[in-house]
């Protein structure tokens, strides 16, 4: 599995050692499972038979195998991204190249409890050809300290690293020009890319996980005005979810926002610490997504086997957060409003629901769509929707269609 160390794209393939995997079998083995209340539910946390049913699969029947098969069908590269007072980080990435000569290069950024895979769904869709609807050139790359990536090793990177190793990166593949897809953390270094890098490299950026900030009267007035006016009923029902998410839900934030090397302990050591770290979110945080046993295990085993271990994903919350625990404001600090394109994609599910008038204080809406069905994970959730979106956006009649010079998406 270990990458070769160079500057050029280099081809990828996962395979990890069978001492591993036969540590994780004895770690499974060993687990102790704590007590359980009567009828307690999803309330107190993940139920204990959900977590027995999933330990005893990933010991006995979970074929990592012939999951890592199904991984390395994907175009997977590794390649040296230099960063300024970092140094040089080894970044992991899936390079999925249309047919079309003239296809539109696009950077898709995942989150965390994600990965690189969360894109693996909309690969076909966006690449494919076809008459009616563009087509991309997709990256999808783990971001340093996630799955196959490298960690930094020193204190301090943020946004604007994060943004600035992306960014070599496309410009290495040869993207000049490119546009953007991004929930979760790629949302917010979405936004710092547009605020750096906008217009010149990123043309345009999409994001599914909008999280606009109240207007206000000289910067928005428009929208400043509009919010004096009451709300509408599902305007304070989407407020009212948030301030429940808010109150309730962001636990986890805080604390690998503020002592993320004290979590990192338990998750680093114990399988089943991890798998019950994660699969919560993936339970609570998608739009009742049929997750199969095969699939979170599949997930939760890349942060197991990931290159830098399952702890050093925690640390974006810290670095982007300041150390505090007010990660909303700190994230957003230093990204600015610009002309770039913006879509954004609403779905039902997601963990925030603030005024859609609100959205202008993000940057230049220029698309954007409501769904029915959808959470967190749009990508693995609804990639034909995800993927629909996109191709409205840049497609011939779409608002930011020919925005990549000599990329168009069509033959």
């Amino acid at each position: 599995m270990a990458p070769i160390v160079t500057d050029s794209e280099q081809p990828f393939t996962l395979s990890i050692p069978q001492s591993h995997l036969d540590l994780l079998k004895k770690k499974l083995e060993l687990v102790r499972f704590p007590d359980e209340l009567d009828d307690a539910g999803w309330s107190y946390g993940v139920p204990l038979s959900h977590m027995q049913r999933l330990v005893t699969h990933w010991k006995d029947r979970f074929d990592w195998r012939a999951a890592e098969a199904d991984i390395n069908l994907l175009s997977m590269f590794t390649r040296n991204v230099t960063v300024d007072t970092f140094g040089t980080l080894n970044i992991h990435y899936v390079h999925q190249r249309s047919e079309v000569s003239n296809a539109i290069p696009l950077l898709f950024v995942h989150g965390w409890p994600g990965h690189f895979l969360e894109a693996r769904k909309l690969l076909p869709y966006l690449s494919a050809a076809s008459p009616v609807h563009p087509s991309f050139h997709i990256v999808a790359a783990n971001l340093p300290g996630f799955g196959f990536s490298e960690a930094p090793t020193r204190p301090g990177f943020a946004t604007r690293q994060y943004a600035e190793v992306l960014n070599k990166l496309m410009l290495a593949l040869g993207y000049e020009e490119y546009v953007y897809q991004g929930g979760d953390w790629g949302h917010a270094i979405g936004h710092h890319i547009a605020t750096i890098y906008g217009h010149k490299h990123l043309k345009a950026w999409h994001s599914n996980l909008p999280i606009p900030t109240k207007p206000t009267l000289f910067a928005h007035p428009l929208a400043f005005l509009r919010d004096l006016f009451p709300y509408s009923k599902a305007t304070r029902e989407g407020l009212g979810r948030t301030a429940e998410y808010r109150a309730k839900g962001m636990g986890y934030l805080a604390e690998q926002s503020t002592k993320p090397q004290t979590i990192g302990y338990p998750i680093a050591d114990s399988p089943v610490g991890l798998l019950a770290w994660i699969y919560e979110k993936l339970v609570e945080w998608s739009d009742s997504y049929p997750w199969t046993d095969d699939e979170v295990l599949e997930w939760v085993s890349i942060y197991w086997f990931s290159r830098a271990g399952p702890a050093a994903s925690l640390r974006i919350y810290y670095e982007m957060a300041g150390g505090s625990s007010g990660l909303e404001k700190s994230a957003a600090k230093g990204a600015k409003w610009t002309s770039v394109p913006l879509g954004l994609s609403y779905f039902p599910q997601e963990l925030f629901h603030l005024p859609k008038w609100w959205a202008p204080t993000l940057g230049n809406v220029v698309y954007a769509e409501q769904h029915d069905e959808g959470g967190h994970f749009a990508a693995y959730e609804q990639p034909e929707a995800l993927a629909e979106d996109l191709r409205r956006m840049f497609g011939r009649r779409g608002p930011a269609y020919g925005i990549v010079h000599g990329k168009d998406g069509y033959e």
